[in-house]
């Protein structure tokens, strides 16, 4: 099959209304994520499948994703490859883009200059993995004109989705490929899958089109005077009407190196809720999204920041991070952090305690505040003894955002008052409240070493029982045991010589042997 030349456009002119006051300053895709920024994942995932010609349509407020791709997304302009921030131009009458279509529509000289074969568009707005070149190679498989990405979802969220109704008696000859028989916007209810009564497939907002097919449908929906201009509004039952689009099966998309928890993880987190879970699907010692598979890499900008570190704070109290992500730059100076995430550059002082959170770059918790179930934007300084999360009645008077399920947002650079006496007290009260919940959490992490370096002790046992090397594990250069190094109890920090230094032969060899000298 001859190679089909690609355009990737990214969409990524969406206000996001509902991730208000993330998004006052900036567009949706621009909204900063677990140290990268949503529209990484995009990226990352068009680049990883080797299509290295992609243009990002913008709209609203698009500064600091311009500046943000422009200053990470640097291509080999030498070898025609390029990553290209575009904003809405006018090129095709006077106005601004009026919806995603119309953004295309808009932009119909970015095609035309590329000159593809395939355009493959995504949304920007999303958080999962996915090889795009196995959808555009089902998409010419069968045969389809337009081929639509989709996730399997509870059928208890069909009116939050775009909902993709097949066709099974149609066969492709292509697994994970279907006809698409109906495409609904948001229903009210659909009937579940054949294989999974409890799911629907929800449209992942992900598309892939013959480029003339695609040319033609935006022609034909410039002229419509009823016309939404959307993507899935629009131009996928424009195909759908005309027996030319399918679908693609999000979970027979195989990533390298994913995880059985990770496999098919895709969340939108087009909402405060929403966004605020993702972020907790990542600190769990087994997490449901992994960060850190190395196979298919999310890339973000650089940083030069040194790495993170935790001091003893005043009155010799110890700086503490459990169950957390914790960035470059961040100092955790005798305060506590447990099931956060914490961005670039974020300092916690004595005393404080920062819990269930997410907190973005260059935020500082001063000496002794308390920081709960909330998502401070960048910038904030959280003054000493001060609270957020703790009252969200406190948190409506200060003119937080408090949301129905308890979440507390202080927008980018909010300034939050110095407490005053009752403030105080109520952060005194909330510490005093968490040392017995942190010792807990404490004594949980060690057993969780503990059993890990049991499984690996067994497994190493087993293998050398297969292989007839039973006991040899153990000689070490006395023949005894104890010159044996010490297996890594978490599977990520390299193994020990029993003094604190890694063993010969692993990864921090060579720094320890430096530091030694």
């Amino acid at each position: 099959m001859p190679v089909k030349k690609v355009l990737a456009i990214v969409l990524a002119g969406g206000e996001g209304k509902r991730l208000m006051p993330l998004t006052a300053d900036r567009a949706k895709p621009a909204v900063p994520f677990a140290g990268f920024r949503l529209v990484d994942f995009a990226l990352s995932n068009l680049v990883n499948s080797g299509y290295l010609k992609i243009v990002v349509l913008t709209q609203y407020k698009s500064h600091s994703m311009d500046q943000h791709i422009s200053q990470t997304w640097r291509m080999s302009t030498q070898l025609g490859n390029y990553v290209a921030s575009v904003p809405a131009q006018q090129r095709r009458g006077k106005s601004w883009f009026l919806g995603s279509a119309n953004a295309i529509y808009q932009s119909m000289n970015l095609i035309v200059d590329a000159a593809p074969d395939i355009v493959v568009v995504v949304g920007a707005d999303h958080v999962y993995r996915m090889d795009f070149e196995q959808m555009v190679q089902s998409h010419i498989k069968s045969g389809a004109r337009a081929t639509v990405a989709a996730v399997r979802q509870p059928l208890a969220m069909a009116d939050q989705f775009g909902v993709i109704e097949v066709d099974h008696s149609f066969d492709t000859g292509v697994t994970g490929a279907h006809k698409i028989s109906a495409f609904v916007e948001k229903p009210a209810s659909t009937p579940g899958l054949p294989d999974a009564p409890e799911q629907f497939l929800a449209s992942m907002g992900n598309y892939v089109f013959d480029t003339d097919a695609l040319v033609e449908a935006l022609e034909q929906d410039a002229l419509k005077s009823d016309t939404k201009n959307d993507m899935g509004g629009d131009i996928i039952p424009y195909f759908v009407d005309r027996d030319e689009a399918f679908v693609y099966d999000f979970t027979t998309n195989d990533i390298p190196d994913a995880t059985d928890r990770d496999r098919n993880y895709w969340r939108d987190v087009g909402t405060i809720d929403s966004y605020y879970d993702a972020h907790m699907d990542l600190i769990s010692p087994l997490p449901v999204f992994n960060l850190y598979n190395r196979a298919w890499p999310i890339y973000t900008r650089n940083t030069t920041s040194p790495p993170a570190k935790f001091v003893h704070g005043e009155h010799n109290s110890v700086g503490t991070a459990l169950d957390s992500i914790v960035a470059p730059g961040v100092v955790v100076s005798g305060g506590v952090v447990e099931n956060s995430v914490l961005s670039n550059d974020v300092f916690v002082g004595t005393g404080s305690r920062v819990m269930d959170s997410v907190v973005m770059d260059g935020v500082v918790v001063g000496a002794g505040a308390v920081v709960k179930r909330a998502i401070i934007d960048k910038f904030v300084r959280i003054p000493a003894g001060a609270t957020v999360g703790v009252s969200q009645e406190l948190d409506l008077a200060r003119g937080f955002t408090v949301t129905d399920s308890g979440l507390t947002i202080l927008r980018k650079g909010q300034v939050v008052p110095a407490p005053d006496a009752d403030e105080l007290a109520l952060a005194k009260a909330a510490a005093a409240a968490l040392p017995a919940a942190v010792e807990l959490a404490v004594a949980e992490h060690r057993l969780h070493r503990q059993t890990l370096d049991q499984v690996v002790d067994n497994q190493l046992t087993a293998a050398e029982t297969a292989a007839g090397l039973e006991g040899r594990r153990d000689l070490g250069a006395g023949g005894d045991s104890a010159s044996r190094p010490a297996p890594a109890a978490d599977g990520l920090t390299p193994a020990t010589d029993g003094k604190g230094l890694p063993a010969a032969g692993s990864e921090g060899d060579v720094k320890a042997a430096k530091i030694v000298e």
